[in-house]
């Protein structure tokens, strides 16, 4: 239909677009428009992008699926960048089934995400990890993950609780200092250009990272290969996902901020696919939600998991699916 409404440069500065559970509330950001579209049924999916949060706190906020796929999977050609290594597009939709069909259109190479994701038959095997933010996470949505891993464990699956190790306790330290680092360079030609009509929000931001050494940069990125390889060791090969908060909680009241994304910023940064479903409402009556972690380098097997919990976490959005 066409363009939806993005926070500028996909960073942090709040957009026009109000969240449509209750217009009083942000819709999250970046890719605020998407979300917000399909959430009220203007469109049945939409396009967006995360960096850091930016398709499943939105997602999360206005209580619809959102997809990002594993790094690499969707080619980045056409779209501004802002910090190469970690921008990801991504899909919104009212279902895993609706999300990853048009995913599957967009990837680089056919067969890397399915036309057809058919929920598993068999109940998973999941990891349920409260992150070393979990402090940061309203009672309701504290109240939420639990009550959701209740209901999962009914319905079949094997849960087990773990922690991350201590190495991932500065994982979002890492993450910024790579995406500050690498706005500066990418954006830095447009900022001398328009710096009268950046937002105070960004402006702060490119002079945080004027901070950010080549050295800082090099030790952040093998930090992150790091990581990578402990999340991959964590899941194994016997578990299907990780579960864990999509968000703080409930969209915050006001539009002055699109939110925080430190419940999204250590499972961007390791490139693993996510995706979250709405799950439940919080006091306000917004939605909360439930992110899924698949492996890294993997899509459909994390799909069918994320479609198998969404048919035992019944959710009535704004509209129907076919609405």
């Amino acid at each position: 239909l066409g363009k939806t409404v993005t926070t500028e440069f996909a960073f942090m500065a709040p957009s026009v677009t109000r969240n449509p559970w209750n217009p009083d509330h942000t819709p999250g950001g970046s890719s605020s428009g998407s979300a917000a579209a399909v959430a009220c049924g203007m469109v049945p999916a939409a396009i967006g992008t995360q960096t850091n949060g930016s398709v499943i706190r939105p997602a999360a906020f206005c209580g619809v699926v959102g997809y990002k796929p594993g790094a690499g999977r969707i080619d980045t050609r056409g779209v501004l960048p802002f910090s190469p290594s970690l921008d990801t597009p991504g899909v919104f939709a009212r279902s895993v089934v609706d999300a990853a069909l048009l995913a599957s259109w967009l990837t680089r190479q056919v067969g890397d995400i399915s036309h057809h994701v058919v929920a598993l038959k068999q109940a998973p095997r999941l990891v349920a990890v409260r992150s070393p933010v979990w402090h940061r996470a309203d009672p309701s949505q504290q109240a939420q993950f639990l009550q959701d891993i209740a209901r999962l464990r009914a319905a079949g699956a094997d849960v087990v609780e773990r922690d991350l190790p201590p190495a991932f306790d500065d994982a979002h330290r890492i993450h910024r200092t790579i995406m500050l680092f690498e706005a500066r360079h990418a954006a830095g030609p447009i900022r001398h250009r328009w710096a009268d009509r950046l937002s105070p929000q960004l402006r702060a931001a490119f002079d945080e990272a004027r901070a950010i050494t080549e050295d800082d940069y090099d030790a952040a990125l093998a930090r992150r290969l790091a990581l990578q390889d402990a999340l991959g060791l964590m899941l194994g090969e016997d578990r299907a996902a990780i579960v864990t908060p999509p968000a703080a909680g409930e969209a915050p009241r006001g539009l002055e901020t699109t939110g925080d994304p430190v419940f999204n910023s250590l499972w961007t940064l390791c490139g693993n696919p996510l995706l979250t479903i709405p799950t439940g409402r919080g006091p306000a009556g917004l939605p909360l939600g439930l992110q899924i972690v698949g492996r890294a380098g993997e899509s459909n097997y994390m799909l069918a998991t994320a479609a198998w919990c969404e048919q035992h976490s019944p959710f009535a959005g704004l509209v129907g699916r076919d609405g």
